[in-house]
């Protein structure tokens, strides 16, 4: 009896062109020299050990244990197999501290995600946990608060794994949802001077952190977003005893279900006020711009995976007559999907090397509109164009992709979580939308459009580079020509036209400096789905 064989994958830095060609075009020589032999290590473990370690490990998911059997609370969470394998990989690896050693100055966040981008998809989502340790660490780091500064982050950027910590964002409460304005959770002042939290956090992600940054509101303080504060918390004290937190259930999602999502209650749990007792919400800012970073990423590696899979199965599947990767109709769904992660990659590291450059204090007043604006447009975008092309990739095994055991169909359920964590689509429109109304930040977009598509001086690639700024045309006109009413209907149309537009340009400005023929294809394809 006939078995389809397996789709496989090799050495994951290695057998990505696109990775390889922008770090090529992109780092210094002497940068890309020192830092690929560790992107090739993290590639090898990616396409191999971990891979099957991940696949060995797919039925696996954390346990909530409440009690002892003593009668004692303790709310236990036992994470899977791959997740206590995936921490001491990630602090060793320096997947938190990389942009805080800044080794390679403003390139250190494009050294960071690459070597993410390798990691991520054979994790199982352990980059949710990393994005919300990031997150924390960029905001304690400008936050000004030595004290909390000096203790966390030591941890939060160890490379050795005993130091090393994570930590949560306990943002979500089920009055809100993104609307953190809400928030019912009041912060109370002790006589001891210590502040004490009181409330429900109805969504808080990877649960079993050793720190949290979270939303309160004061006593006394009014309501809406400026009313809130922003507070840090060590989950446990010395001895391990929770501090004033309670566990009350593990969620059951659609997807990720290797991240510990739970719903706590906090009953006097400790917390230190970040940076003062108001603007909780504008002081998450630092914090959002990493972890909507860290989401991008994510999606544009899991466009990844699922292309490298189906395009291995096509080469080994023999129906009507030949191999599908033969068929000229699957071969365009497979170039299709291409171009999408294309110009997802290309427009997602485009913002990382804006946010190194900023944080190396190399980017301009300019720079820092453009990244603000840029933030929610590249998260709402990649996002999108992630379910779109895992949804594709199922189909491209038939049956065997809707099938739970071949590990396929977590592709996409994982997938639609990017839409929903760090904003979804229309929330995030929005924010944008909120951009443009500031000083600059639309023409400076605009100019970064002209800027890419100006460097195409290749023939082949005009029309396409004149698509991109036709696109962006489009999307201007919208946002010039329309009441605020009008505008706010028409946020997600314009955000995604903004993304959209950019991400062309950025692909054929690429495509017109690289020697990777299959660029260029990418670029023109990209060209002809662009609405």
């Amino acid at each position: 009896m006939f078995n389809q064989p397996a789709p496989q994958l090799g050495n994951q830095y290695d057998d990505d062109d696109v990775l390889r060609d922008y770090l090529a075009c992109t780092l210094p020589p002497e940068i890309l020299r020192a830092i690929e032999p560790e992107l090739k290590e993290m590639g090898e473990l990616a396409g191999g050990p971990l891979y099957g370690f991940q696949r060995a490990d797919r039925l696996s998911e954390p346990v909530h244990t409440p009690w002892d059997a003593w009668g004692n609370r303790i709310d236990h969470i036992e994470l899977t197999p791959l997740w206590r394998a995936a921490e001491p990989l990630a602090s060793r690896s320096g997947l938190i501290a990389i942009p805080y050693e800044r080794k390679h100055g403003a390139w250190s966040r494009v050294h960071q995600f690459a070597l993410a981008y390798l990691f991520t998809p054979s994790t199982d989502l352990y980059s949710c946990p990393l994005a919300m340790t990031d997150g924390a660490a960029r905001t304690l780091s400008v936050c000004g608060n030595h004290a909390l500064a000096g203790r966390a982050l030591p941890h939060l950027t160890a490379r050795d794994p005993k130091q090393f910590w994570t930590s949560g964002q306990w943002m979500t409460e089920s009055t809100g949802g993104s609307d953190v304005g809400l928030s019912e959770t009041v912060a109370q002042p002790g006589s001891d001077g210590q502040w004490r939290l009181f409330g429900h956090k109805w969504f808080t992600s990877a649960a079993t952190s050793q720190m949290a940054l979270t939303l309160a509101r004061p006593e006394g303080n009014p309501v809406g977003g400026k009313g809130l504060a922003l507070f840090y918390i060590e989950v446990r004290d010395e001895k391990g005893k929770l501090n004033g937190i309670s566990v009350n259930r593990l969620k059951d999602k659609l997807g990720t279900r290797k991240v510990p999502t739970a719903e706590l209650t906090l009953d006097g749990a400790i917390a230190i006020p970040v940076m003062g007792l108001t603007d909780g919400v504008k002081n998450i800012a630092p914090m959002l711009n990493v972890t909507r970073t860290w989401n991008s990423v994510s999606c544009v590696t899991y466009m990844r995976r699922a292309i490298a899979l189906a395009r291995d199965y096509a080469a080994k599947r023999f129906a009507f007559g030949s191999m599908l990767s033969e068929k000229p109709l699957h071969r365009d769904t497979l170039d299709g999907m291409q171009a999408e992660f294309e110009a997802a990659f290309h427009l997602t590291f485009f913002m990382v090397n804006l946010l190194g450059r900023i944080e190396a204090e190399e980017g301009s007043e300019a720079d820092r509109e453009l990244l603000r604006l840029l933030t929610p447009i590249v998260k709402l975008t990649t996002a999108k164009q992630c379910v779109a092309v895992c949804s594709e990739a199922l189909e491209c095994f038939g049956g065997a992709g809707y099938v739970e055991d071949t590990g396929l169909p977590a592709l996409l359920r994982d997938a639609q979580v990017f839409s929903i964590w760090e904003g979804t689509t229309n929330v995030l429109a929005l924010d944008a939308l909120r951009v443009m109304h500031g000083a600059s930040a639309l023409n400076v977009f605009a100019a970064t459009v002209k800027e890419a598509t100006d460097r195409v001086t290749d023939a082949s690639l005009a029309g396409a580079a004149a698509k991109a700024n036709e696109r962006f045309a489009d999307a201007f006109a919208m946002v010039s020509n329309n009441a605020a009413g009008e505008q706010e209907r028409n946020a997600r149309r314009i955000a995604l036209a903004l993304g959209r537009s950019l991400a062309l340009a950025l692909l054929c400005s690429h495509a017109a400096r690289s020697k990777r023929r299959s660029a260029t294809q990418s670029a023109l394809r990209f060209a002809t789905q662009v609405a």
